[in-house]
């Protein structure tokens, strides 16, 4: 069944969160609530999709439209309330002519929210006849959310807000999602006569389930798991929800044939994508489109973001992004490979080693202390400790080229451009300014000068 249109609710400044962001822009598992629960309702793919804004309107806009520039954008107004961001929305999606087909509306701050829940949503809709469908589920600890107050039959007869409920109301364990189908004309109806005579002052859009029984049954569904439907309404929460959801995607990985030593102190996000035999070490954060290899090993205590590591690599106590980790490579401890670089198989980048847009040739080593940047190094390379490209002019970056079969010295210094060619050997302590030929020892003299007897200026004025 086709979703006529599809109402994303954004408006919300969440002011339970302490936060300058508004709270469908905060993080979960790598995409921002609002992104992830668009792409849920997205894959539904109904004709119109459209997201309310209010608070911070244009920042929430856009990235609605950084997700989907086809995205309608409905601006809600001064009034408040759920009810008052609907019939917004419904104002404008009608404007070309009235709607026909079921019309889903999603509140945006569930961000484990899935397409799975809403097909069977929508399905149980179509199939039942209703007016109006809405999701819920049920709580052990229900405070917080509406209460579902079903008659003898066991139709939905209200959504009553927690501080609108009467004792017998708080006791009910089955609570509002805020996730509903209308069909079109239902919904147009029911929302044309809410007001705000309730504790909030606002114009909820569960008062409109009650109009909506004029015109049909209300229904509802129960979400098959609960933790896909839990809202996030403080930092408590969401740590509490990121961590449940934390760990069955840890559970996924470990069934796949993935070893992870403690998932407790293992993160991992959506698009991370993990080889059997991997093995993840406690204290890994692993991030972005991060993909890694069979028979590798990450951690302990690394970061990987948007990185690619092959089969058989080690990457130990390091932060990793926008870098692809060869072939039984070897990363760290201490290394911060910065984007662009390619490490070749085999090759290491050692303690206290930095590297940014460097490309790296198989079996070369930067055992530590070293800066690569802007360069690219052969094959069975050695760099001495202390070694620094020197790339930066103040203004551009310059670019330096390092040979096959090349032996650095340490604490040498490359003023970039430069080009070093292949089978060459550098004393230690040199400063290389100059294009350096393949077969070739090069090393740059300094002076050395003593002066015996000194004394630092704050001696000699005291003497």
């Amino acid at each position: 069944m086709t979703v006529t249109a599809a109402i994303v609710l954004a408006a919300g400044e969440g002011t339970r969160m302490r936060s300058a962001t508004p709270k469908v822009l905060h993080p979960f598992a790598g995409k921002t609530f609002l992104a992830r629960v668009m792409a849920s309702v997205a894959a539904l793919d109904p004709t119109t999709l459209a997201v309310v804004v209010r608070y911070q309107a244009e920042r929430v806009a856009q990235a609605a439209r950084d997700y989907d520039p086809r995205v309608r954008i409905v601006q809600q107004d001064e009034i408040p309330g759920t009810g008052r961001a609907v019939q917004c929305a419904m104002d404008q999606l009608q404007h070309d002519g009235p709607l026909e087909g079921p019309v889903l509306i999603a509140a945006s701050d569930m961000p484990l929210l899935d397409t799975v829940t809403l097909s069977a949503l929508l399905d149980y809709h179509v199939a039942s006849g209703d007016g109006a469908t809405v999701l819920t589920t049920e709580l052990d600890d229900p405070t917080g959310y509406g209460r579902i107050i079903r008659g003898p039959n066991g139709d939905v007869l209200k959504i009553v807000e927690q501080k609108d409920a009467n004792k017998s109301e708080l006791a009910v364990h089955e609570v509002n999602t805020s996730v509903y189908v209308f069909d079109a004309q239902v919904l147009t109806r029911a929302i044309a006569h809410l007001d705000a005579n309730n504790a909030q002052g606002e114009f909820y859009l569960t008062d409109a389930l009650k109009e909506a029984k004029a015109f049909g049954k209300v229904g509802a569904f129960a979400a098959p798991d609960p933790l896909s439907v839990e809202g996030v309404n403080d930092r408590v929460q969401l740590a509490a929800l990121a961590k449940a959801h934390n760990t069955r995607v840890c559970e996924h990985w470990m069934r796949e044939g993935v070893t992870i030593l403690d998932p407790q102190t293992t993160w991992i996000e959506d698009d991370v994508r993990i080889a059997p035999d991997a093995v993840i070490l406690p204290g890994c954060f692993l991030q972005g489109s991060t993909s890694i290899g069979a028979e590798a090993q990450i951690g302990p205590y690394t970061t990987l973001i948007d990185a690619t590591v092959d089969v058989q690599a080690h990457v130990e106590r390091s932060r990793v992004q926008g870098t692809h980790i060869g072939r039984a490579a070897t990363i760290g401890p201490w290394t911060y490979l910065r984007p662009g670089n390619e490490i070749g198989e085999e090759a290491k980048a050692g303690a206290f080693v930095e590297m940014k847009k460097a490309h790296i040739g198989r079996g070369t080593k930067v055992p530590h202390l070293s800066y690569v940047g802007d360069a690219d190094l052969g094959e069975h390379t050695n760099i001495g400790g202390g070694t620094i490209t020197a790339n930066y002019d103040g203004v551009h970056k310059h670019h330096t080229t390092i040979g096959s079969d090349v032996h650095i010295g340490a604490g040498n210094l490359f003023v970039a451009p430069v080009t070093v060619g292949d089978h060459v050997t550098s004393g230690a302590g040199s400063v290389i300014r100059h294009e350096v030929p393949d077969d070739t020892m090069v090393y740059s003299e300094n002076t050395q000068h003593n002066v015996e007897h000194w004394k630092p200026a704050w001696e000699r004025e005291t003497a």
